[in-house]
């Protein structure tokens, strides 16, 4: 079977291996594509928002320009990524079949009800939430991997800020390199360039995002002694968790591509290809270092630097202080969800 291999070398071995009948497992690695699919239409809004509201291209199209890049993304990026969810966040040892139904099911429970309210909160928290719920059920505080979540919680406040400023840079520079151009022009000029920062941004959530699921798929194969030796992502795995994400996507998230798209600050063309491009960036350089990021705080922090970058007020700061309270909740919520879901698994 062909794989994708991660840099990691280390073995993985099991504390306790309860090995599953074959469909149980296949229904298992569905609720984690599940979970992936549900992670694309929650978070459509990151790549398609601002291509939506600058009128760049109208939304059935937009979802199939994002989807589309969603999927090519495993083609362009490693599994770095992959390798920090599946055993850099809770130990690979103390993985069970319980822990990871469990964790994905905080997960999901918490996407399901933020994307209904239109609340554009972070499926990669809600996700390691799950994690550290269920591992910390299972085995206690000492299952988390503290350096990996170390890594993950600096990656909380430094993806937003540098989306933030590098959105806000690309805005200051803009109005220099095209001084000279009448304004008509500049605007068809940066229409254009928005499919290609449209797709950018849609690269970078396929890359990154998509791994996450192929972590906890991977290290679900490894507890039932499917795989051995050193981390590695088998390709199934992979074209699986990108097609999931991709169809996910072609979903769409209305209530959050309007409260992302317009509900922060209102868009021109050239502001949205700095916040995706700025976005694109940050993105890029999470995915190919292993930090699984979130995608939603990276774009959000992309739009409001464009916004700060005309005035400050021109930002809707009480609409920005709900999708913070959002992502300070989301871990929690999402770990207690799990934990829940763990212990009333043990009972059956």
């Amino acid at each position: 079977m062909s794989r994708t291999r991660s840099r990691a070398s280390c073995s993985i071995t099991p504390d306790a291996t309860v090995h599953l009948a074959l469909p149980l497992l296949i229904g298992l690695v569905g609720v984690a594509l599940l979970f992936d699919l549900l992670n694309g239409v929650h978070d459509a809004a990151n790549a398609i928002a601002t291509v939506v509201s600058t009128r760049v291209l109208p939304p059935t199209l937009a979802v199939i320009w994002a989807a589309f890049f969603n999927f090519v993304a495993v083609l362009v990026f490693g599994v770095h990524v992959a390798e920090t969810v599946g055993q850099g966040i809770v130990a690979a040892g103390i993985v069970t079949p319980q822990v990871i139904f469990a964790a994905l099911a905080g997960a999901i429970v918490w996407n399901l009800a933020t994307w209904a309210i239109g609340v554009p909160s972070s499926s990669s928290h809600a996700l390691i939430g799950g994690l550290i719920g269920a591992g910390t059920a299972r085995a206690g505080l000492h299952a988390i991997v503290w350096s990996g979540v170390s890594k993950w919680a600096a990656a909380i406040v430094l993806s937003p800020a540098l989306g933030l400023l590098l959105a806000l840079m690309l805005m200051l520079l803009v109005p220099w390199l095209l001084a000279w151009t009448r304004p008509a022009r500049a605007d068809r000029l940066f229409r254009r360039l928005q499919l290609v920062s449209a797709a950018l941004y849609a690269l970078g959530h396929g890359g990154n995002d998509a791994q996450k699921t192929m972590g906890v798929i991977t290290v679900l194969l490894y507890s039932q002694g499917l795989l051995r030796g050193g981390f590695h992502v088998p390709l199934w795995v992979a074209l699986a968790c990108q097609a999931a994400m991709a169809l996910g996507t072609l979903g769409g998230g209305w209530r959050i591509v309007r409260t992302v798209g317009s509900r922060i600050t209102r868009l021109t063309p050239a502001q949205g290809f700095c916040a995706e491009t700025g976005g694109a960036i940050t993105l890029a350089i999470a995915t190919v270092s292993g930090i699984p990021v979130s995608t939603t705080h990276t774009i959000t922090g992309a739009i409001v630097g464009v916004g700060a970058a005309r005035r400050l007020s021109a930002v809707r700061w009480g609409v920005v202080g709900g999708i913070v309270a959002a992502w300070c909740i989301t871990l929690p919520a999402a770990a207690l969800m799990a934990a829940a879901v763990y212990a009333l698994a043990g009972l059956f």
